[in-house]
């Protein structure tokens, strides 16, 4: 089961680019595999992604395949960002400049 960070104020799941196991980059959803590989790595993480407000992201477990819907929705476009909430569906918007 999938562990991604969501924001607690906003709902925003959070994104950025990765390398997939074909060491191809892409614009998606950071995840972990396993609760205690998330809650030992993500503060760092987020300390490397120089995110502000890093205390109000929380780890949430998604279903590998809503994960992989927050991904599609984003279509590999790092303007875009989703947004998770009560309802288990995927809110993607594109960021305003």
């Amino acid at each position: 089961m999938p562990y991604v960070l969501k924001h607690t104020g906003t709902d925003q799941i959070f994104t950025c680019t990765l390398t997939n196991h074909y060491g191809l980059a892409y614009y998606g959803v950071k995840f972990w595999m396993e609760l205690e590989e998330a809650e030992a790595q993500y503060a760092a993480f987020l300390q490397t992604h120089s995110t502000s407000e890093a205390d109000q992201w929380q780890i949430l477990a998604l279903e590998e395949g809503e994960m992989k819907l927050c991904n599609v929705k984003l279509k590999n476009d790092p303007y875009m960002q989703v947004f998770w909430s009560h309802t288990r569906k995927p809110d993607v918007r594109k960021l305003v400049n």
